[in-house]
């Protein structure tokens, strides 16, 4: 402090830095409540919405990315069995085919039935489609009915369609005597959404045909060597392929 000698009285000089103004008359926590009392602008909430929007988003689609990806597996796994199921079936029932062998089988003649053990592979059209059938006698018999009798059954593997127009493939199994074959509900399904069914029959040359009658000269009284399955099951806009070869276990040769 310094003094000034005027006329008129003596005044006191005190600088700037003595003098303190308070720049607020509210305590900082009175400041901070005032803040928030005062809410989140429009902006802020749009943006807080856009980000819970894309969040939200992103789950739910990871979430029907899993669930198409694992009833896509279920129906592959599905379809896959069932053909899986239906080839081994078919190569059972072949592995154990029944022949007649020379000179206990003889040719037909006119008027004589047919052998019962014959081996018939035959392509049918339908509706555009071909309808392949195989009929042969095997050890591979299974009893539906209460009595389970064993003994060597003919079998039949035949196509269907159904209501909608789709191919399901069945499987006759009789004992002796054998019936006249036709379709009969109580034929067990094998397989639902064939697309395709096909046999081919190799002879001992190595020539393959798609149909057979071993009751025929033209293929020699005899029976194939191998035969080739191929079944095509659909499942919406997939195709399971699923083929297998057979060498028989019992053979009738060509005549001469």
């Amino acid at each position: 402090m310094t003094e000034n000698r005027r006329a008129g009285g003596v005044f006191s000089a005190f600088p700037l830095s003595a003098f303190r103004f308070p720049t607020s008359t509210l305590p900082p926590s009175t400041v901070a409540r005032s803040r928030a009392a005062a809410g989140f602008t429009l902006l802020e909430i749009l943006v807080a919405v856009f980000i819970l929007a894309v969040v939200i988003t992103t789950v739910l689609a990871s979430f029907n990315m899993v669930f198409s990806t694992t009833g896509v597996l279920e129906a592959s796994a599905t379809v896959f069995e069932s053909g899986k199921t239906t080839l081994n079936r078919i190569v059972h029932d072949l592995e154990n085919v029944f022949v007649l062998d020379r000179p206990i089988y003889k040719p037909p003649v006119v008027d004589s039935p047919p052998d019962p053990h014959r081996l018939q592979g035959s392509v049918d059209s339908f509706g555009g489609m071909r309808l392949a059938k195989l009929r042969f006698t095997s050890r591979a018999h299974v009893p539906l009915s209460p009595s389970r009798r064993d003994g060597i059954a003919e079998i039949v593997y035949y196509l269907q369609t159904d209501a909608a127009g789709r191919l399901r493939l069945k499987r006759a199994d009789h004992l002796y005597p054998y019936p006249r074959f036709e379709e009969r509900s109580s034929d067990p399904t094998l397989c639902e959404n064939v697309k395709s069914l096909a046999f081919e029959f190799v002879d001992a040359e190595g020539t393959a045909m798609e149909e057979w009658d071993s009751e025929s000269a033209k293929y020699g009284y005899a029976t194939p060597v191998r035969v080739a399955v191929r079944l095509e099951v659909a499942e919406a806009d997939e195709t399971y392929v699923f083929q297998t070869t057979v060498a028989l276990p019992m053979l009738r040769r060509k005549s001469g």
